[in-house]
């Protein structure tokens, strides 16, 4: 079995840059899935346009891959207004800032990811802006310090997460509008990859369709790539035609199995139940026994492991599920029963 470390990874990489642009929906009509955001924030807009003002400042928190920054690009176009776009470990100064809102023209739209990363100088220089749209900058030092109030125009800010308990309230509460994106279901993702299929004049099936989707994470990007990775696949061991027998052939050779569980994925799920006996263990030890940094695990492989039962948070660490020891085939003794009745 040939594993793909990468494949089943949600956050954006570099190859996929190229590919988004031509796959990314570029209307709300367009957009399949997260339904009851898509008409929130349909809502919201058509409110703004009557009002004749700037929509309420937007935050857009889930897991990667699910369709966040795509979204600010449609609400921007929806809006017919101008978008820049930036993330939150770029702005280290206020200046940088500063720079980028005086640019801003009315009822703008200012995209921020990862937006839990902002400098906490730099985010308290932004309080004014999203409130009072005025940056109050201070020149130089000492005695001769004094504040400078930049005016700027009205504009929406749209900030996206991962971590919305990494925000802080202040943060937090200055956004009128908070929505959260969940992981997708089969037959949204279906629907995505055929749409995929089309654009990349791929040729596929519905059952091969569904065989990549229920294998995908819950996730728009790595059905994508998993995809590109079955078209290539098809086009050397096949006729080019992706089937539900070449589906599940290439996803073998992708080491994705029925779960959509990768390498990765099995070894967390090993070393919690045998090495830790089921739990609870903390994400740092887990980490040291897989040769793999906690924050990985914690952003890429275990929002997807605690979705589908296989493992849960609690106060003292992570605990694997029933799911985890029938997944593994492994027995769960006294002790270990002692976890599931609490």
């Amino acid at each position: 079995m040939t594993s793909n470390k990468n494949i089943i990874n949600p956050i954006s990489q570099d190859d996929d840059f190229n590919l988004d642009l031509s796959l990314r929906p570029s209307s709300f009509n367009e957009f399949i899935g997260q339904k009851e955001v898509i008409e929130n924030l349909k809502l919201y807009i058509d409110a703004s346009h009557k009002r004749l003002e700037s929509l309420d400042h937007v935050l857009l928190f889930g897991p990667p891959g699910l369709g966040k920054t795509t979204l600010a690009q449609i609400i921007s176009k929806e809006l017919n207004v101008g978008l820049k776009q930036t993330s939150g470990p770029v702005m280290e100064r206020a200046a940088d800032l500063a720079g980028i809102l005086t640019n801003l023209k009315d009822k703008d739209v200012l995209f921020i990811d990862e937006v839990h990363r902002i400098n906490k100088v730099v985010e308290e220089y932004l309080y004014s802006a999203m409130e009072d749209y005025g940056l109050d900058i201070l020149i130089d030092k000492g005695p001769s310090a004094r504040s400078v109030r930049l005016n700027i125009e009205p504009f929406t800010l749209i900030g996206a997460t991962t971590r919305l308990g990494s925000l802080t309230s202040p943060m937090r509460d200055r956004f009128g509008v908070i929505l959260r994106l969940d992981f997708y279901n089969d037959d949204s993702l279906t629907k995505i990859i055929k749409r995929s299929a089309k654009i990349l004049s791929v040729e596929i099936d519905s059952d091969g369709a569904k065989e990549l989707a229920s294998r995908s994470r819950g996730t728009p990007r790595i059905a994508n790539r998993i995809l590109r990775r079955t078209r290539d696949y098809a086009d050397i061991k096949a006729n080019g035609k992706i089937t539900k027998d070449i589906a599940m052939k290439s996803l073998i050779k992708l080491g994705i199995d029925e779960y959509g569980l990768d390498d990765m994925d099995r070894a967390i799920l090993n070393a919690l139940v045998q090495k830790f006996s089921g739990g609870p263990v903390g994400l740092n030890s887990l980490g040291v026994a897989i040769s793999e940094d906690s924050q990985t695990i914690e952003d890429v492989y275990e929002p997807f492991l605690i979705k589908e039962g296989f493992i849960k948070r609690t106060a003292r660490g992570r605990v694997a599920e029933i799911k985890a020891f029938e997944y593994l085939g492994i027995q769960i003794n006294n002790k270990q029963k002692i976890l599931f009745k609490n």
